[in-house]
């Protein structure tokens, strides 16, 4: 069965990857939230910063007892959002480290992505890791993401009017996508039942 009919009304995880304590990316998680409560959409917010996870090396890793927590709430969710900063030109190691340290939950998983960069230059930041969701994964990456930098926030940091519409634009497409591929996940599942095998 798949787990896009599993998770039909599970939460969207919004994963807040920066490890800075002023982080404008965890200020965007934290935005998502918002925009998801006024959809109506059940969501959790996990931050990176409250968990002790250790580096990925593929083996010993996974006994550590942080993993198993963080590896439920990736599997349950309905959808998950991706707030990281920008380094060097690509979204920071924390969240690569994260995926590692989950990996076969994210099967089959929407994505959407929120990114907060020093600089204009790094737009195209989150698609190695996309890509990578994509191949490895078969995740479905919603078509929309938001990048923002200093100047779409305001001086007590928090978001622009621009940039909450563009977090709100977000936070309606990843669960318009859920529901959409719940949708074909169900109709296919129902004609395997039947024993319809038509395309």
């Amino acid at each position: 069965m798949s787990s896009l009919e599993v998770n039909a009304g599970a939460p969207v995880l919004v994963v807040s990857c920066s490890l800075n304590p002023a982080s404008r990316s965890h200020t965007l998680a934290v935005a998502a939230g918002k925009a998801l409560d006024a959809l109506g959409a059940p969501h959790e917010l996990l931050d990176l910063r409250e968990w002790d996870l250790p580096i990925c090396d593929g083996k010993a890793c996974y006994d550590h007892p942080s993993i198993g927590p963080v590896t439920d709430k990736v599997a349950a969710a309905a959808a998950i959002l991706i707030a990281s900063p920008v380094y060097n030109y690509d979204l920071n190691a924390a969240v690569k480290n994260f995926v590692e340290l989950t990996g076969q939950a994210w099967g089959e998983k929407p994505v959407g992505f929120l990114c907060a960069a020093g600089g204009e230059r790094s737009y195209m930041s989150p698609i190695a890791l996309a890509n990578s969701l994509m191949f490895d994964f078969r995740c479905h990456i919603v078509p929309r993401y938001v990048y923002a930098t200093k100047d779409d926030f305001t001086a007590a940091r928090a978001p622009s009017a621009e940039l909450a519409g563009r977090v709100r634009q977000l936070a309606l497409a990843a669960t318009e996508l859920a529901a959409a591929l719940r949708w074909v996940a169900s109709r296919r599942n129902g004609r395997a039942g039947r024993g319809d095998e038509r395309d």
